[in-house]
């Protein structure tokens, strides 16, 4: 069975995820999860998406990217190629890091509490997954 295509215009709104090949980390320390930020921060710069929401986790991450031009596929193929180049050169590691493709959904922008709501998704997504905690004044990590 052939594969959905991928839909594409001007103005729209992305919730992005994709996940680390066979579940496995996708970071392994700090300096991986600010090279994943400065590098989604250059594609950001080459095709001038602007991201609304992101959340990085140890073996997936999510992103809410708007794109003024009809480039999510070349940027995202930018973007993961070049995020696994710079974390297999770290780690003297070589081949795939992300499993297979990644999952788009588009944000219809009729309904601003929609994109509301999957913003308070990405954002909450690591206290769901219980590597923070919440209290009475927050998250705290």
């Amino acid at each position: 069975m052939a594969r959905k295509l991928r839909v594409e215009y001007a103005g729209a709104i992305y919730h992005v995820m994709n996940r680390g090949d066979r579940r496995e980390r996708i970071f392994a320390d700090d300096a991986d999860r600010r090279r994943s930020v400065a590098t989604l921060g250059e594609a950001c710069a080459k095709t001038d998406w602007q991201v609304h929401a992101y959340v990085l986790m140890p073996n997936h991450f999510h992103v809410v990217v708007e794109t003024p031009q009809p480039n999510l596929i070349a940027g995202m193929k930018w973007l993961l190629g070049t995020y696994t180049s710079r974390f297999n050169r770290r780690h003297k590691l070589v081949g795939h890091l992300f499993s297979g493709r990644y999952k788009s959904l588009i944000l219809d922008g009729s309904d601003s509490g929609y994109l509301k709501s999957v913003g308070e998704y990405v954002h909450l997504n690591p206290a769901r997954a219980k590597l923070v905690a919440a209290d009475a004044k927050g998250v705290r990590m």
